[in-house]
């Protein structure tokens, strides 16, 4: 069940940080943009803070935490990239790329510390 919180807040966390660094791309004033990044800036950092202390409560590292957030970033960024500037993942490279966060979240989830 702490996975699951950790992943639906990974989610979110990824969401609100891909708004406040892209929306400069969708919103033609600039400034505007700027200042809706200033405000979604607050509860993604609220997100982080919470995703690292859950998140290395259930690994006891930060290690994990920090490549589980990698890797689940790959659930959002290639959907609201694609979604909002048509920017399709699906070439060779970066379909690799996203296998590769898989296997990395894969390690970090089932290979136990000793």
């Amino acid at each position: 069940m702490q996975l699951f919180i950790l992943s639906c807040l990974l989610i979110m966390m990824h969401t609100t940080i891909w708004y406040a660094s892209n929306l400069q791309l969708i919103i033609k004033n600039q400034t505007y943009a700027l200042l809706w990044a200033v405000i979604i800036g607050i509860p993604a950092n609220i997100l982080v803070f919470y995703v690292t202390k859950l998140g290395h409560a259930q690994f006891q590292s930060l290690w994990t935490v920090r490549l589980l957030a990698f890797g689940a970033s790959y659930f959002v960024f290639p959907v609201m990239t694609y979604f909002y500037l048509n920017e399709s993942p699906f070439n060779p490279k970066t379909m690799t790329c996203i296998f590769l966060s898989f296997v990395i979240m894969a390690i970090q989830i089932f290979w136990k510390n000793t």
